[in-house]
Formats: structure tokens, sequence, C-alpha cells
């Protein structure tokens, strides 16, 4: 048996209570509902971008986010993180090289991404459809596959409770999950599992990533720019 993957258990959930009527009559019920909150991203104080996230791993996803979206090269382009929870949301400012960020100009969000999308707000239909960073290509065997499809399933606590939330994982060329992240957003757990990866110097080629979700043109952009060539 291999060590189990890294996650967060944290619920990130709100209770809430109401009726359950069923043909028998009526009872108590009990939901857990994820939580979705708008997390403004800033570089060197100016805001880029609001997405709307589950407020965990916050710098795992202000890491990812950086670098799916072209702003930072690796994790040692970030300077620093600073976090901040308001009222309302939570505020992260990165700061970074100004050069680096004045070619990505045009991935700047005019609007708040919202958790089932991850291009909405992109100024240009030119930021959107960026041609794919060319990744080495892997082949895992089907049984190794089929392990990391079970292994995932089995390290989602957010989504145990909640059955709401979407998770990105992580595996071994052999099927063993070693690194799971959980957002509502399926595009935002992606970005919370690269910039773990990126933030501990795992190298995607050396295994593949297993999503929830659909893989949407988003996931492949993001999964390319992290250099993974593999995807389940």
């Amino acid at each position: 048996m291999g060590l189990p993957a890294e996650q967060k258990s944290d619920e990130a959930s709100s209770v809430v209570t109401g009726r359950l009527i069923t043909s028998s009559g009526e009872a108590k019920a009990v939901w857990h509902l994820p939580d979705e909150a708008p997390v403004a991203i800033l570089y060197n104080g100016e805001q880029f971008a609001v997405m709307m996230a589950t407020a965990q791993d916050v710098e795992d996803f202000a890491t990812g986010f950086s670098l799916t979206e072209g702003i930072a090269d690796s994790a040692s382009d970030i300077e620093e993180i600073r976090i901040a929870e308001v009222a309302d949301g939570v505020i992260v400012n990165i700061r970074i090289d100004p050069a680096k960020l004045e070619r990505a100009e045009g991935r700047r969000r005019t609007l708040t991404g919202r958790s089932g999308c991850g291009l909405c707000g992109a100024q240009s239909l030119d930021a959107v459809m960026q041609p794919l960073k060319k990744v080495k290509a892997v082949s895992p065997l089907p049984e190794a596959v089929d392990a990391a499809l079970k292994g995932l399933r089995a390290n989602q606590p957010m989504n145990a409770l909640n059955k709401s939330t979407h998770a990105a994982g992580f595996a071994t060329m052999d099927g063993q999950i070693i690194l799971v992240r959980e957002d509502i957003g399926r595009h935002n757990a992606l970005d919370k599992l690269i910039g773990a990866m990126a933030r501990r110097g795992i190298d995607a080629s050396t295994g593949f990533i297993v999503l929830s979700s659909r893989f949407s043109i988003e996931m492949a952009q993001k999964a390319a720019s992290a250099g993974a060539g593999f995807v389940v």
C-alpha cells in the first residue's frame, strides 16, 4: 500500500437544514453546501481578475493561476503572495516582475470569472485561444488509469461531505494518487493542483493528471502549461 495522497480535510461547507418530503411523510434534512467566495487576484497591487472559488489552498491557487495564465514561468518567479480575508471574500496580492505581467495583459479579466468557467471576462479571443504548449507524451497502463480514478474518488474529503465539489489529482505512472486539490470550480481545482505541484517541485511528466470533470479547452490549456502529457 502506498502513502495516502496529500489532501486538505477542512470542510469548506455551510450547513443548512430543511424538510425532506417523501411518500411516507416529512423528516428533517441537513445539507452541506460548498462554500464559494470571490477571490480577487492582484499583481503588484493592481487588480487582474476576480474568480469565484472555494477559498482553500489559496496560495496554491495563486501560484497555479499565475502559471496557467502565462504570467509566471515557474513558482520561483513569484516573489511574494499576500492573502487577506475581507468581509465578502479573499484578496490575494502577488508580487512579480512587471515585465512578466505585461506579456499577459490581454488575459486580464473584465468580468468576474464564475466557478463554472475558467475563461470568463478575458479581453480578446486571441487571449483565450492560446496555442498549446508542447509536452512529453506518457502512456500509463489501463490498470494504472483505473487505479488512479478510484484513488481520486477516495481522496476527496470535501466532495464526500457536500457531493458538489470537483477535484484534480496527480498520479504516478503506476496509478497512485499523491496529490489532490478540490474546488467548486473544476478549473480552479486544476489551478490549485498545478500550483501545489510547482511549489513542491513535482515534474508533471513523471505521471499524469486525473480530473473529476469534463476535459474542456481551458483544462487542456492548463494541463499543457504544467507539462502534463496525459490527462484522465
